[in-house]
């Protein structure tokens, strides 16, 4: 037979009237930490590509870029923490320690010779000269 339960609306909306009331609940997100990710801002200049890319929680030594041709790959480690304190008891504690990536495509060639890199404040700053186009050659026929 199948158990029945009797429900009381009543007591329902004083069971939420009353909760809360002493304490304060917590509220904790149930999904696990997501990797953060490299968010970029690229700029076409008439000679080189200007990009922004931040990076919070990554060191200036365990960044990595790489250039080939016009693909351009970012890693790096990275290591956040983040607390939630009232008074003296922590609430809440996440962290995330981790490689994060990213590659992108460029409409041009790299000059990598020329290429340069500068982290400040979370932010790697790249600069990358377009490689001059090869003078077209124009062949004679025979």
């Amino acid at each position: 037979m199948a158990n029945l339960m009797r429900h009381d609306a009543h007591l329902d909306s004083l069971d939420d009237l009353f909760r809360g009331f002493f304490v304060r609940p917590v509220e904790f997100n149930q999904h696990p930490a997501t990797p953060p990710a490299i968010t970029l801002d690229v700029r076409e200049q008439a000679d080189a590509y200007l990009v922004h890319a931040e990076l919070p929680g990554a060191r200036k030594e365990n960044i990595h870029v790489t250039v080939d041709g016009a693909l351009v790959s970012i890693s790096a480690e990275v290591r956040q923490e983040r607390e939630s304190k009232e008074g003296e008891r922590v609430l809440r504690s996440e962290r995330y320690f981790g490689k994060v990536s990213r590659s992108f495509q460029l409409a041009q060639e790299i000059d990598d010779s020329q290429a340069s890199a500068r982290f400040t404040d979370g932010v790697l700053e790249l600069t990358l000269p377009k490689r001059s186009a090869s003078p077209q050659r124009r062949l004679s026929i025979e």
